[in-house]
């Protein structure tokens, strides 16, 4: 075993070959487990642009911005495709593991959290704090 995978792994990978390499991913995308409709393709690139004009503007932005700006660009492009291929198209949600994933894919990691996540956050350090003080 030359690639460290079984026999049926590589037969599969080179019957899709062609999928494969035309498969139009985002920027950041190191793994592609399935094949992703484009459209959620496209909303994550210009997803991406769109927080680095934030970020590069000295605003910030959180997680329920960006979910609510996905399922904005999302209606845009939607608005933009024919009738016939709406019909095919799953309904997105950006939801709070649609983000986690999307930050993996992205490698974004300087999203403030919202919600539950974020105060757990910020208990932990208000904790750190009053050791500190304690010692000191």
């Amino acid at each position: 075993m030359q690639y460290d995978m079984v026999k049926s792994t590589i037969c599969t990978i080179l019957k899709n070959k062609e999928a494969l390499k035309a498969a139009d991913v985002a920027k950041g995308v190191t793994i592609l487990m399935k094949q992703r409709p484009k459209l959620l393709d496209e909303v994550e690139k210009l997803l991406l642009v769109w927080i680095n004009q934030k970020e590069l503007a000295g605003d910030s932005v959180n997680e329920n911005i960006i979910c609510e700006k996905a399922l904005h660009i999302h209606c845009d492009l939607l608005a933009t495709l024919p009738s016939t291929s709406i019909a095919s198209i799953e309904e997105f949600k950006a939801s709070r593991g649609w983000f986690d994933k999307f930050c993996r894919r992205t490698g974004i990691h300087s999203v403030i959290r919202h919600g539950e996540a974020a105060s757990s956050d910020k208990k932990a350090a208000e904790g750190f704090v009053k050791e500190f003080n304690k010692v000191c």
